[in-house]
């Protein structure tokens, strides 16, 4: 009887910044290599490519119209608020683990572990969409030249209808050019962090350059009259577990409008947060992280909004394309050199989102493990040449192949946003509670305005999350289930905390 108290804390035992630096060290860190234009090229690897490649045909055309304008805005304030909190963490403790890290040194070990299961979902399905939509841009590219994928294995086996609210056969087995990039980037991902920042970087050029062309190019083709109705689905669209709260509703009851586009586009502003799971590879960690999470947000919000801007403008918006909509725009305009042009970028750009959302999660991974939440010679082994955690890059790239090859992009995407905002609301959370329990931490970054911008963190990320159609909630307990059943069968045996307080 006199243990079971105990036992029960330690699942909220949290853990000293101390041990965390410590365990940083040593032969199983890992090697700082990353500057802050570094860090910065992988935030906007990380953010643009399928929210303006893929993403925003989607959501324009189903949800939000050319309102969708304002829907990044909501987006991008919302994330603004959550980069401001994990600026202030990745400084105070550069290792690897970013949200999951964060929340065992506030909120104990049982929230960090549901945190950490979290950002795997979010970065492994995440990562998936991106090699769904870089399958279609890239067989829109090699088509110009008259190569076309077999239709058996072009695309998932089923797709997502709105009117009916239903999945679809599509006469297909499987996406094998999404499986064949995931498998390659695995290779690069298990050879290196500086062979992937290199390549990274010149990734980042080549669509950075074709987001500017795309700008610059169409906005000479905009017809504002496309522009009108601004909002045709409302400017609302916000349900509770599946009951309308405010707005439209598609035919199987999903929310749409405005908000409701916020939420389903919320996906193109995923990879910011992952600048802070390299904080461990970082020369300078606590000035050059939060450089490269704020201003590859800032940076990439104004491109965002802009390239909608553009895309409504040239394209009535029922009329846009969902799986290619800036090149298909272009091409609509009869500039068919174009086309080509920004088939090949948008690949180029789409490959960066992929590289960087796959280098997220084994890192995740290694710090679980180092904690004795997962097993150490799996997830925490660190290759002895590449330092790289090898063995989980690997195991993160079968998973992403399986969901890629298998599952339409619709449902990956609105499975990866609820996961990330949920990661979102803890750590806005774990701010608040820190500032509070640990005033006298050093933080060489500090948010600004709090408590205001924690909690607005809080508030904004569940009001997207509402605007998710039910089903994903249940995907994410079902999910989270999963997790526990982990936890409790393994990592509460085997928690390094565990055994030094027995």
């Amino acid at each position: 009887m006199a243990t079971e108290p105990r036992t029960e804390s330690q699942l909220f035992a949290r853990k000293p910044l101390a041990l965390l630096l410590e365990e940083a060290k040593g032969e199983n860190r890992l090697r700082r290599v990353l500057g802050p234009v570094q860090l910065t090229a992988l935030g906007i690897g990380a953010i643009i490519g399928a929210g303006i490649f893929v993403a925003t045909g989607a959501a324009a055309h189903n949800i939000a119209g050319p309102s969708l304008m304002v829907s990044y805005v909501i987006a991008g304030i919302t994330c603004i608020f959550a980069a401001l909190c994990y600026a202030e963490f990745a400084a105070m403790v550069p290792v690897a683990g970013s949200a999951y890290t964060y929340a065992y040194a506030t909120l104990g070990e049982l929230f960090a572990w549901i945190i950490g299961w979290d950002l795997i979902l979010e970065y492994g399905v995440s990562s998936a969409a991106v090699a769904t939509g870089w399958s279609a841009y890239f067989q829109s590219a090699v088509s110009k030249i008259g190569i076309h994928i077999p239709k058996l294995v072009s695309e998932s086996p089923w797709k997502y209808d709105p009117a009916t609210g239903h999945f679809m056969s599509t006469g297909s087995v499987m996406n094998l050019p999404a499986l064949i990039i995931v498998a390659i980037i695995t290779l690069i991902l298990v050879k290196g962090i500086q062979e992937s920042a290199t390549f990274n970087g010149i990734m980042v050029a080549i669509k950075v350059a074709a987001v500017l062309f795309v700008i610059g190019v169409g906005a000479f083709f905009i017809n504002t009259t496309n522009w009108h109705p601004f909002a045709p689905f409302g400017w609302t669209g916000i349900s509770f577990f599946g009951h309308r709260v405010a707005g439209m509703v598609d035919g199987g009851g999903a929310p749409i409008g405005t908000m409701a586009g916020a939420a389903i586009i919320f996906f193109a502003y995923i990879g910011f947060d992952s600048v802070s799971t390299h904080a461990e590879e970082a020369k300078n960690p606590q000035r050059d992280v939060p450089i490269g999470i704020i201003v590859s947000l800032l940076v990439c919000t104004v491109l965002y909004i802009a390239v909608v801007a553009v895309l409504t403008g040239m394209v009535k918006f029922d009329q846009l394309d969902i799986n290619a909509p800036v090149s298909t725009a272009f091409k609509q305009k009869g500039i068919g050199w174009a086309e080509g042009l920004i088939a090949t970028a948008g690949v180029a750009g789409i490959t960066s989102v992929l590289l960087v959302m796959m280098l997220s999660g084994p890192r995740v991974f290694l710090a679980m493990a180092r904690d004795g939440l997962l097993p150490k010679a799996t997830f925490g082994d660190v290759h002895p040449k590449f330092r790289t955690p090898w063995k989980s890059t690997i195991l993160v790239g079968i998973f992403v192949g399986a969901l890629a090859g298998f599952l339409p992009i619709d449902a990956l995407l609105h499975l990866a946003n609820i996961g990330t905002l949920l990661a979102f609301v803890i750590v806005c959370a774990a701010v608040l509670i820190m500032r509070r329990k640990h005033p006298e931490a050093e933080r060489p970054f500090r948010c600004p305005w709090v408590p205001f911008v924690p909690i607005m963190g809080v508030l904004t990320c569940l009001m997207l999350m509402f605007s998710l159609p039910v089903a994903n909630w249940w995907r994410l307990f079902a999910w989270l289930g999963l997790g526990f059943l982990i936890y409790f069968a393994y990592g509460k045996q085997h928690s390094v905390m565990r055994r030094n307080a027995s």
